[in-house]
């Protein structure tokens, strides 16, 4: 198994960690990904950079997305690591200029997220030169030592510290060997998930709008069966999902897009939109990516207004 150590500042990791974030946005100020290939539930861990040039924390990294400052601010807010989009933009471009050129920035979703005590932080290992400004894969093998020392904060499980570290009685094997785990998404997650899934393109219109995309629960987050999962999601341009959220719209279990006559019924009007119905959504290229039937199903029945 293969994991990143990304190199960060410790201001956003102490702003994180002061807030306990299970959800963070670790991005990049470039378009260039720092990395490829990494797969999703692999482990993600925190290098600082500067004086502490240590391992403090880590995560489970879930997928990476190229997004402008202002989407970037609206999907994450302060699970970038900055109080306000204002803070955000200085420590992204101190220079200001993204005013004069507008830039994207690599975003690297990083969830389940664990900060390690300050005392029980691991001096950055051998091999981890001081010039690497972006970070570097390991394996399990080249990596057994920084995997070791982190897993019992990795599995979530409590660890006594006292004035000499970990407490000798932790038996770390028990916590068994690393491995890809099934991320559990927020709803910052859940949108970013939807970005990469629907290649950043509204499943009805084929809108690539950032700002005008949302992240629409089929089955409603609060309701029974709701969930931040891929499977009960769709992305909208921001009309339809009010419309969808309304029963207004609805897709069938074989991904027809419906269109509700209360449309025209109630308000007059809907051509823009009676041109879609009956035309297939669509749909994520990858099967496990597509939405769950039985979600949609419950949308026809308990929402749409026929």
């Amino acid at each position: 198994m293969r994991f990143w150590v990304g190199v960060t500042d410790p201001g956003w990791y102490r702003f994180h960690r002061d807030r306990s974030h299970e959800e963070v946005n670790f991005w990049q100020p470039s378009e260039r990904a720092p990395f490829k290939n990494l797969p999703e539930g692999a482990p993600f861990l925190f290098k600082l950079k500067g004086a502490a040039n240590a391992i403090a924390g880590g995560g489970v990294y879930v997928t990476t997305q190229v997004l402008p400052l202002s989407v970037m601010w609206e999907v994450f807010g302060p699970q970038n690591g900055a109080a306000s989009a204002r803070e955000l933009r200085a420590l992204i471009d101190p220079d200001g200029l993204s005013r004069l050129t507008p830039r994207q920035h690599v975003c690297q979703l990083i969830s389940g997220c664990w900060y390690l005590p300050e005392d029980q932080w691991l001096v950055a290992p051998a091999g981890f030169a001081t010039n690497l400004v972006r970070g570097k894969y390991y394996d399990k093998h080249d990596g057994k030592h920084i995997l070791d020392h982190v897993r019992p904060w990795m599995s979530g499980q409590p660890v006594t510290v006292g004035d000499r570290g970990v407490d000798e009685r932790v038996d770390r094997a028990k916590y068994g060997a690393p491995q890809l785990v099934r991320p559990r998404l927020g709803q910052s997650g859940f949108r970013m998930r939807l970005f990469e899934a629907y290649d950043k393109t509204c499943a009805i219109t084929g809108e690539n709008t950032l700002p005008t995309l949302d992240a629409a629960h089929i089955v409603p987050y609060n309701e029974a069966g709701g969930s931040h999962d891929l499977s009960n999601g769709l992305l909208l341009r921001t009309d339809f999902h009010r419309l969808f959220d309304d029963g207004l719209v609805t897709v069938e279990p074989d991904l027809t897009i419906r269109v509700s006559p209360r449309i025209r019924a109630s308000y007059f009007n809907g051509k823009a939109y009676y041109r879609l119905d009956g035309q297939p959504l669509r749909a994520p290229s990858r099967p496990e990516w597509r939405p769950d039937p039985d979600k949609l199903r419950w949308h026809n029945v308990e929402r749409f207004q026929r």
